[in-house]
C-alpha cells in the first residue's frame, strides 16, 4: 500500500538518479518501469525511510515535465524525518561526497532537531531532520 502523499520527482538521468538515492538514502527499488525507448524510465517507486519517492525521466515529447534546469532553484523540497541526529550528519555528508551541494551544513535547530539540507546533483532539494533527544 502507498502512503497518502508522495513526492513524484522529474530528474534526468532517471538511472543516475536511482543509484544516487540508493548510494545515499539507503533506498530500495519497490517498482521500476523503463520506457519504449530503452533509454529512460518511464517509472520508478523508491522506498526511502519507510516513505515513498517516485520518479522518472522527463518525456518532453509529451509536453508535460521537464528535469530541472542546472543552476536553477526548484520550487518544492523533500523533507524526510529520521529517529536519530547522526543519521542526518552521516546522510548529509555521504550527499555532499557524491556531488550535493550543503545549502545548510548540519546544524541544532532553535526549534529541537538537527536540521541540514542540500540539493541534489538533479537540482532537487532535500531536508533532512532529527530530533535532538
Amino acid at each position: 500500500m502507498r502512503p497518502p502523499v508522495a513526492p513524484y520527482l522529474t530528474v534526468s538521468p532517471a538511472l543516475a538518479a536511482i543509484t544516487y538515492y540508493t548510494t545515499v538514502f539507503g533506498a530500495q527499488q519497490k517498482a521500476v518501469v523503463p520506457a519504449l525507448d530503452g533509454m529512460r524510465i518511464m517509472h520508478c517507486e523508491l522506498l526511502i525511510n519507510g516513505g515513498t519517492v517516485m520518479l522518472a525521466d522527463a518525456f518532453p515529447e509529451f509536453g508535460h515535465t521537464r528535469p530541472p534546469v542546472p543552476g536553477e532553484l526548484v520550487t518544492s523540497s523533500v523533507s524526510l524525518e529520521f529517529k536519530e541526529a547522526k543519521q542526518v550528519d552521516d546522510i548529509f555528508t555521504k550527499a555532499t561526497g557524491l556531488g550535493a551541494k550543503g545549502e545548510t551544513n548540519p546544524m541544532n535547530s532553535f526549534w529541537g532537531t538537527r536540521l541540514a539540507t542540500f540539493r541534489d546533483p538533479f537540482g532537487h532539494r532535500w531536508i533532512l531532520n532529527a530530533p535532538l533527544f
